[in-house]
């Protein structure tokens, strides 16, 4: 009976254990950048959130004075802190180099969607890749894996592709307006934008049903 009060103690004092929910974690974070888990009631460190995101424990993070949801800073920051630990970098320099070009770029819209594609389908073919990579000791698996990345990149240049001349003309025409005299007739350029705006959406569509067609295969 003692030793049940006891582990009941320790369980209150881990800031990772708790009972799963289907709605995610609050985590607060004070100016002093201390971060509290709301769900256990106890301070965590990055580190403690780095292994929630492992098991799968969802969280979301608010800044405890203005309210503000800064999930995806501390997502970078836990990201920031892995790529320092020596042997663990995942992102390569040529990655990061233009991943840093897309930012502002017309084509800036299309990488988040073509990230989540590409790690989704990571995600979902990891086993089959552990798998034959645990049968060719280390070796055979990672064609494979090559394969699918090479596969991935494939279908998203040409999607990109798709949507580089309409990207280019939509930055083209919004040059234009910008230049434009006040108070001088814009012409049929405001339908030309709508227009682009169609052919847009209409390529997100197509980019969605190509990822579909991905999980189906």
């Amino acid at each position: 009976m003692h030793v049940g009060r006891g582990a009941a103690a320790a369980n209150r004092c881990d800031p990772l254990i708790m009972t799963k929910s289907d709605q995610p974690v609050i985590i607060k974070k004070y100016a002093n950048r201390r971060l509290y888990n709301t769900g256990t009631s106890t301070y965590v460190t990055l580190e403690d959130l780095a292994a929630m995101v492992k098991t799968g424990d969802d969280f979301v993070v608010y800044d405890a004075k203005t309210g503000d949801d800064i999930t995806r800073s501390v997502l970078t920051q836990i990201i920031f802190e892995q790529e320092n630990k020596e042997g663990q970098n995942l992102l390569p320099i040529t990655f990061l180099r233009q991943l840093i070009r897309f930012y502002g770029d017309s084509m800036q819209m299309l990488v988040p969607r073509y990230l989540e594609v590409s790690i989704d389908s990571l995600t979902r073919e990891q086993e089959k890749f552990r798998a034959q990579m645990a049968q060719a000791f280390g070796v055979g698996g990672f064609g494979a894996l090559e394969d699918q990345v090479r596969r991935n990149m494939e279908m998203f240049e040409r999607t990109f592709a798709m949507f580089a001349p309409f990207a280019r003309r939509e930055s083209q025409a919004a040059e234009a307006a910008k230049d434009q005299k006040p108070g001088t007739d814009p012409g049929s350029g405001g339908g030309e934008l709508d227009t682009l705006k169609r052919q847009l959406e209409e390529m997100q569509k197509r980019l969605d049903r190509i990822s579909d067609t991905e999980k189906n295969d």
